[in-house]
């Protein structure tokens, strides 16, 4: 155990001095910051103002900017190690192969989560200053929806890491897999749902097991409970399954998932040859 922590330390600590930390860092508190100039707490779109207006322009850009960064930061990982000899010097001491990867693991996703939160504490800090109406509730449920996010590409950059030996090619297959859940699902089942294809409770069905997806929709679930935004899909959602369900099963699956794709990831490493 002592050397699981050891290693999550030492990722911890490489990524604070990386470039990349520091604009990932910039990033989501520049947002933040600029929000606040820009004086969004002031103002009102479609009855959502202060804090809640704030966080509602938070959670769109979040979706898409938080799955490339954590995949393009996190996919050379361990190929990076292994492409450097890393891999090869930190396995001669007597540290197991799952003591390394879950250590890396761990390390990582603090690096990933942290800032993303830490910005929105700076929001809530600030709005109390400001004497703004905290929205607590709201606060709480996107920081959850954060946490399982980041788990799930964590999960997928570990997976890919874990296989992939060099590191052009591990940051090209994430690039990929960002667009692809960005963009192509939706332009794929758009046109499905007009030719009529297949059934439209399908269609939306496989819509929402993209991680992206059901963390955009839930996310609306918690300034708008009846989804009236979404149109026709929030009565197929709805109907389904109440809102303070939908939002506990849009945390439970992206978390189960990140877990699934980390620990698969880990039994290629574990088989595959390590240089």
């Amino acid at each position: 155990m002592k050397n699981l922590y050891l290693i999550a330390y030492l990722d911890l600590k490489e990524s604070l001095r990386a470039k990349w930390f520091v604009v990932y860092s910039l990033v989501f508190g520049g947002l933040i910051a600029l929000f606040f100039i820009a004086g969004v707490t002031e103002s009102q779109v479609m009855g959502f103002s202060g804090l809640s207006r704030l966080l509602l322009m938070y959670i769109q850009i979040t979706i898409v900017i938080l799955p490339i960064f954590i995949l393009i930061t996190t996919v050379r990982s361990i190929s990076g190690d292994r492409d450097s000899n890393v891999l090869e010097y930190m396995l001669s001491f007597p540290i197991s192969l799952k003591q390394y990867y879950w250590g890396k693991v761990i390390g990582r996703f603090i690096t990933v989560f942290l800032p993303v939160f830490f910005a929105m504490v700076i929001a809530i800090i600030y709005g109390a200053f400001k004497g703004a109406a905290i929205p607590w509730n709201i606060f709480f449920l996107y920081t959850g929806l954060l946490f399982a996010m980041s788990s799930a590409f964590l999960g997928i950059a570990f997976f890919i890491s874990s296989f992939v030996k060099s590191s052009e090619v591990a940051l090209g297959l994430s690039f990929f897999i960002w667009i692809f859940l960005l963009a192509f699902i939706d332009i794929a089942l758009i046109s499905l749902m007009m030719q009529e294809r297949m059934s439209s409770g399908l269609i939306i069905f496989i819509s929402l097991i993209n991680p992206m997806e059901i963390f955009r929709v839930a996310a609306i679930s918690l300034f708008d409970p009846q989804l009236t935004v979404m149109g026709p899909v929030a009565f197929y959602i709805l109907d389904s399954m109440s809102q303070s369900v939908f939002v506990l099963v849009s945390i439970g699956y992206p978390l189960i998932l990140g877990l699934v794709f980390a620990f698969l990831g880990y039994k290629i490493f574990e088989k595959k040859d390590l240089v």
